[in-house]
């Protein structure tokens, strides 16, 4: 995962994934609350982003990111998804160094005085040299993240990269390990560690002479945003597992804004969209069906429901008493009890019948019902339909699955929601009727 905060890259990339590049430089400055000067800059930094990491990219200074972003339709994690993340939003003299770091400890394991020699010799004419102690601190990121490991033996002590995977294996074990990678990092969740194991298992079988690479898999990935939102997503379960309140900066889906600069110089200091939040992180959740993820916290006012897309600055706080955490922990989980996903509302009982696609063969309606259907249970059945029935906290969240059976599905009861379908099915009538 990256060092640094990159809050604003993310939202310009979700942006730029929903609008496909049709808003102005004016609109997207407007729209991520900075400057039409740092959307350039932010602009000219994720072009060279993209060139470093597609070679095979069009030369002409005028291409449009976005068209640089749709370079392989099907490559989902490449474009838009993992570039980002691969340039590791660190600073350029950060990214000199541990470069030189990892290419001094490729054949051999060398000490922190043999690092610094090599950092020191290959950097260039005019910057500045690292010092003992920034070299102790990058082999210390390196070493938490799994890139290097520290040999076992007395002091001076010595680092190596960790590189058992991929020489251990033959290159068939190797080809057979990447395409689970690919697929498991397509289809499951959390997906930017696949991602990124896939992407050096890529890198490993290209270099090799004895046996051709092909991408035996193709995706086309719709929802950008469950991967660009995965940033927040290992601070936050670490916060929940250390029992630590977060801070961070909270732009609701209904504000205009979906970002803020941060403002160093007080003469340019402008209000914020956004609203600061302290919370306890209870529960981290995902929405399949959308595409989003969700955190379930304790605030002032109680339980708290927040978008993870719009979560933005997330710094961690104090850590609250472990008796408190798990009487949180169990009011939350009485509260979303009925919950289809996380609604906290008055529960309701939902009734519907399904209705058999055929007389004969396996019925894939009954089939997905008792996949999908959660707690929910059929309560009758007969050669034509089945009822199922279930409670839940409202209906808002597992309306879209209802109506997602189309014409196979009813709605009997609660008469609310039976009358909000057919109010729905009517308007989808008349956006088809003749003209």
């Amino acid at each position: 995962m990256a060092k640094e905060s990159f809050d604003k890259e993310i939202q310009f990339l979700r942006m730029l994934a929903l609008t496909s590049g049709a808003y102005s430089r004016q609109q997207f400055a407007d729209r991520l609350g900075i400057s039409v000067h740092t959307f350039d800059k932010t602009i000219r930094k994720l072009k060279d982003i993209v060139s470093t990491v597609h070679q095979q990219l069009p030369m002409e200074q005028g291409a449009e990111l976005a068209d640089a972003l749709r370079f392989s339709y099907y490559e989902s994690a490449d474009p838009v998804l993992l570039f980002l993340f691969r340039a590791k939003s660190v600073k350029e003299s950060e990214g000199l160094r541990i470069s030189l770091l990892l290419s001094a400890m490729r054949d051999e394991a060398l000490t922190v005085s043999e690092l610094l020699d090599a950092c020191c010799g290959g950097t260039p004419d005019g910057a500045p040299y690292p010092d003992e102690k920034t070299v102790r601190s990058d082999l210390k990121y390196l070493e938490e993240v799994g890139v290097i490991c520290r040999e076992p033996g007395p002091r001076p002590y010595r680092y190596r990269i960790r590189s058992e995977l991929v020489h251990e294996l033959s290159e068939e074990e190797l080809l057979d390990l990447y395409d689970f990678v690919d697929i498991m990092a397509n289809t499951q969740v959390p997906s930017v560690p696949g991602y990124l194991l896939r992407d050096g298992l890529k890198k490993q079988l290209q270099r090799s002479e004895a046996m051709p690479f092909t991408e035996t898999f193709l995706y086309k990935y719709h929802y950008h945003s469950r991967i660009l939102d995965e940033a927040h997503l290992f601070t936050l379960l670490k916060a929940i597992r250390n029992r630590l309140k977060v801070r961070f900066l909270y732009f609701s889906p209904k504000t205009e804004l979906s970002y803020a600069s941060k403002n160093t110089n007080p003469l340019f200091e402008r209000e914020s969209k956004g609203r600061w939040e302290k919370v306890l992180p209870l529960k981290v959740v995902y929405d399949h069906q959308y595409g989003r993820w969700y955190l379930l916290a304790n605030g002032r006012e109680g339980i708290r429901k927040y978008r993870m897309e719009g979560m933005t600055q997330i710094e961690e706080d104090a850590a609250v008493d472990e008796a408190w955490f798990e009487a949180k922990m169990q009011e939350l989980e009485e509260r979303i009890r009925h919950s289809w996903l996380i609604d906290t509302g008055r529960p309701v009982e939902v009734r519907a019948r399904f209705f058999h696609p055929g007389v004969s063969g396996p019925s894939f309606v009954k089939e997905r019902v008792l996949l999908q259907g959660q707690w929910g249970e059929i309560i009758e059945e007969d050669e034509v339909s089945f009822i199922y029935e279930i409670t839940v906290n409202g209906t808002t969240e597992i309306k879209p699955w209802l109506r997602s059976f189309g014409s196979a599905c009813e709605i009997l009861e609660p008469l609310t929601l039976r009358q909000e379908m057919i109010d729905e099915w009517k308007e989808i009538q008349a956006a088809y009727e003749s003209v």
